[in-house]
């Protein structure tokens, strides 16, 4: 999947006029919201048992104990992952025979006369790209964070069922979904650079909520996070791209490495909550200061400067 986006991102930038090169990418990536919109409301309830048993509430009959609770519930994802497999099998096929235009970036940047590399280190002596990666980075790790707590947070201190949760979960991601239909509407009067201040602002605000309130009144916040985190990837992304030239596939790939904040931002949130239950709404001071990160980027750090 990251060879795919280190691909696709800058062949969609590259189609056309680069003022509206964010436009077409959250136009684009509007797509993933729909599917995982429907994954969330639907297919997850094919998936899931809605048993919500703990080892202490688990019943004393049942087959395996809580091993075999877990067995099962693991057992459950095999088929979702194979027919995930076969589509992306065809998929490849699908490109494989597909006659795609060619894309020279080296067009774009003016005095560019150098062989492109695989991997060129020196892009990122571009500001507006450096900053970019770092964007990124907390963007990503934000996103995950909240996206991995949600149930969490539903059932377990919330108090909802997990079937009730799953139903929340598809809200969340048709807020997600509606955030990026309205958002590539706006940026045909806005400049993305303003919407995306705005949107950072509007979840810094929201992680406020969430802290300061936690409970449903947080869920409900987690609605709104959703809505304005939706454009801000494939913004962010385009935004860092702009003017790299024969450099735009290399920028590209450092962008889609800093999704290593996945790895490392949504493990902090989940210790943070498990430290103090009693207060387990102030861990989202991470993604609050995730999107201080992107607000400052929308503000400042996309304008290219070298």
């Amino acid at each position: 999947m990251c060879f795919l986006e280190t691909a696709a991102n800058p062949f969609v930038t590259v189609l056309g006029d680069p003022a509206t090169a964010p436009r077409r990418l959250n136009l684009a990536q509007s797509f993933n919201g729909l599917g995982a919109f429907i994954a969330a409301m639907f297919l997850s309830k094919l998936v899931l048992s809605g048993n919500d048993y703990t080892r202490e509430s688990i019943p004393a009959g049942y087959p395996g104990g809580w091993e075999g609770f877990v067995q099962v519930e693991t057992n459950a994802m095999k088929v979702p992952y194979l027919v995930l497999a076969v589509i992306l099998i065809l998929l490849a096929v699908v490109f494989l025979f597909s006659h795609l235009p060619k894309i020279k970036e080296g067009e774009q940047e003016e005095g560019s006369n150098t062989g492109e590399k695989l991997i060129d280190f020196s892009v990122l002596k571009r500001s507006h790209l450096r900053w970019g990666v770092i964007a990124q980075f907390f963007y990503n790790g934000g996103q995950t964070a909240i996206n991995a707590m949600f149930l969490i947070y539903c059932c377990k201190y919330v108090g909802l069922t997990e079937g009730t949760a799953t139903t929340y979960f598809g809200f969340y991601m048709l807020a997600f979904l509606l955030g990026r239909w309205i958002g590539t509407l706006l940026m045909v009067k806005f400049k993305p650079q303003h919407m995306l201040v705005l949107y950072a602002l509007m979840n810094i605000l929201l992680c406020g909520v969430i802290m300061a309130f936690g409970g449903m009144t947080g869920l409900y916040a987690m609605l709104g996070v959703s809505f304005f985190m939706s454009i801000m990837y494939p913004t962010q992304f385009s935004l860092a791209l702009e003017g790299l030239g024969s450099k735009t596939k290399s920028g590209s790939a450092f962008l889609v490495m800093a999704i290593v904040g996945n790895v490392i931002l949504p493990p902090l949130t989940g210790h943070l909550m498990d430290m103090n239950e009693q207060l387990y709404q102030l861990a989202y001071l991470v993604p609050l200061i995730c999107f201080i990160f992107c607000a400052y980027y929308g503000w400042k750090g996309y304008k290219v400067i070298n």
